[in-house]
């Protein structure tokens, strides 16, 4: 059996009252914000400096907590849905559209019990749909649409984009860095191992490695 000295007793009860404390803090933020989402069911906790910006869009049917320095932008033509218990790390951007004007995006969907580890980015001006029970490492980036590049004579900035779509089926893991391009799905019950760069389809169930992604098994 594990002893415990008074010190460490002490320290165990100092962490678990700031955490209590912190918490509280977050659900304050979510009771002040809570009035200008689209809807909100169940508690919504906000960490410190977070940006929120076109919170009419943005809709979650139960627990949310958007931890510290995230961003989550609203403004898109179908919104952005969070099922229950979903959390959203420190540093993580979702990004629909763009700040400086020009075509509004499509927006995102999340199921419930997904989580997204610090320093994400899920581009979703094309539709993004991330299932249920699915996990993001840390600094996983999700693209959804891809600019323009055929006229080499003009830049590649003057060309546009095109849009297209990103599937994660329920129960996914995506490992940390790694990197989701845009019109791929990733089946259901999937790994995609750190750093990977996923540029097709998935099959479910699968174990995916490598840049560009290639299926090593099965599950």
């Amino acid at each position: 059996m594990t002893r415990f000295s008074g010190i460490e007793r002490r320290a165990a009860l100092m962490a678990d009252a700031g955490a209590l404390v912190r918490a509280g803090r977050m659900l304050t933020r979510g009771l002040v914000h809570k009035p200008f989402f689209g809807a909100s069911q169940g508690p919504l906790f906000i960490g410190r400096g977070v940006r929120l910006s076109g919170l009419a869009h943005i809709r979650h049917a139960g627990r949310l907590v958007i931890e510290d320095d995230a961003e989550l932008q609203g403004l898109s033509a179908q919104g952005v849905l969070f099922g229950s218990d979903v959390s959203i790390g420190s540093r993580t951007a979702i990004r629909p559209s763009s700040y400086y004007g020009g075509e509004v995006g499509v927006g995102l969907t999340v199921g419930d019990r997904s989580s997204f580890n610090a320093s994400c980015f899920i581009g979703c001006s094309g539709r993004v749909t991330i299932g249920s029970d699915v996990m993001f490492g840390p600094g996983v980036q999700v693209f959804s649409e891809n600019h323009v590049h055929a006229d080499a004579r003009r830049p590649i900035k003057e060309q546009g984009v095109e849009r297209s779509f990103v599937v994660v089926e329920d129960d996914c893991w995506i490992g940390a860095n790694s990197i989701i391009t845009a019109g791929v799905t990733i089946g259901r019950g999937s790994i995609v191992g750190a750093g990977s760069v996923v540029t097709r389809d998935i099959p479910p169930g699968s174990v995916a490695v490598g840049a560009p992604a290639r299926v090593i098994g099965q599950r």
